[in-house]
């Protein structure tokens, strides 16, 4: 039997996270889990030179600001009223290295992240924070991409992206 107490949802507030959301509710709903929902802002100062350092506070103030904006816009009311739900900002060195922190921090059975889907080359190029987050993940990984193939409601999509 697969127990899941605590699903993990990364989010970057595209259209491949709000696919993913809709797994995360869910999911969490068949298994009265918990549903963590996680958006991981860069450390900027990490990120760049110390010659840039003056202004880099304001701007991961900022950032950081419009992620929690941005990740209570993601959390319905019914979320709310339905589902033990966790939402988080957390800044980290990178993504990837964030989201599976928080996993191994919080007993995390599940993640589950949406995926652009890109194209072998672009990938090469680009890479993928998803694909990452599979490679060094503590637990299972679903990766879910936008359209591939509907095994989500219309309906369960509206939810995702309302507005409480």
């Amino acid at each position: 039997m697969v127990v899941l107490k605590n699903i993990l949802v990364a989010t970057d507030f595209g259209e491949p996270s709000a696919v993913a959301m809709a797994y995360g509710r869910d999911l969490a709903r068949s298994y009265g889990a918990t549903l963590h929902v996680l958006h991981v802002v860069e450390d900027m100062m990490m990120r760049y030179s110390p010659e840039v350092s003056f202004a880099i506070p304001d701007l991961q103030r900022d950032l950081e600001k419009a992620a929690r904006r941005d990740l209570d816009a993601t959390i319905t009311d019914d979320d709310r009223k339905t589902l033990k739900v966790v939402a988080e900002v957390q800044t980290g060195l990178t993504v990837p290295g964030g989201i599976t922190e928080y996993a191994k921090a919080h007993a995390i059975d599940l993640i589950i992240v949406g995926t652009h889907g890109r194209g072998a080359v672009k990938q090469l190029l680009l890479g993928s924070a998803a694909e990452k987050v599979v490679r060094i993940a503590p637990c299972p990984v679903l990766a879910v991409r936008t359209k591939e193939r509907d095994f989500i409601a219309p309906d369960a999509l509206a939810t995702t992206s309302a507005k409480p």
